[in-house]
């Protein structure tokens, strides 16, 4: 039975979120992290009224068993959930896949967690000396780096991804970022542009769209120099 842990919401079907499969997301309520982009802040703190309860999500489970191919724990962040892996393994016991979206926040715990996925969504924020600013807590981008080095060790699959804000990181730091992160070993990329309709840092809300920040001619010369570097990539606008 899933039990304690903290729901923020459901997204009850997605084909986007678990690349090929049929999936639904549970949000887990609390984030370690303040990144100013951040479009989702009202899933940041820990304590926040639950979005459906742990019952009812059972009850959704079991009449989607033979519906949906996965379920995927999404945030906030997932490894705060002391019952994480508990939960894990009861979707597993109804027949699903598990993907999980996470951002690494604590290495040790993605590596207890990681025995137990089929897939991670895995959030690079910046380069290491860069990340700790955008995540506004110090030592996050060990944290993130490490565990990227702890998922890519483990052999299981994966999509790393990184949310480009043009107010935060310029195109030369985002062709740097992908040298290094083919430098050690990601495979599997996804470039995609920050939301700016709702963001932690108010500064950085606009209703448009902050590709437009850079000409499309550069844009599409820093798609084709990252694209060779990566067995898949994807620049999504």
């Amino acid at each position: 039975m899933i039990s304690d842990l903290r729901i923020g919401g459901l997204t009850p079907l997605t084909t986007i979120d678990y690349p090929e499969h049929l999936s639904c997301v549970i949000y887990c309520q609390g984030c370690a992290w303040q990144c100013r982009y951040c479009h989702n802040p009202e899933m940041i703190p820990v304590k926040a009224e639950q979005a459906i309860s742990n019952s009812e999500l059972e009850q959704f489970l079991l009449k989607r068993q033979g519906l949906l191919d996965a379920v995927v724990f999404s945030g906030g962040e997932p490894l705060l959930q002391k019952n994480l892996v508990a939960a894990i393994q009861n979707v597993k016991s109804m027949g699903f896949k598990v993907g999980l979206h996470t951002g690494g926040s604590s290495t040790s715990r993605l590596e207890q967690v990681l025995k137990y996925v089929d897939w991670v969504g895995f959030d690079v924020k910046d380069l290491p000396q860069y990340a700790d600013a955008l995540i506004q807590v110090k030592g996050a981008g060990h944290a993130n780096w490490g565990s990227l080095k702890a998922l890519l060790k483990s052999g299981v699959n994966y999509q790393c991804r990184t949310t480009v804000h043009w107010d935060l990181i310029s195109p030369g730091r985002v062709l740097q970022l992908a040298q290094q992160l083919s430098q050690a070993g990601v495979t599997h990329y996804n470039l995609q542009i920050a939301r700016t309709g709702n963001t932690l840092d108010p500064a950085l809300i606009d209703d448009s769209s902050t590709y437009s920040m850079v000409p499309k001619g550069v844009r599409l010369k820093l798609c084709e120099e990252i694209k060779p570097m990566f067995e898949q990539f994807q620049w999504i606008e």
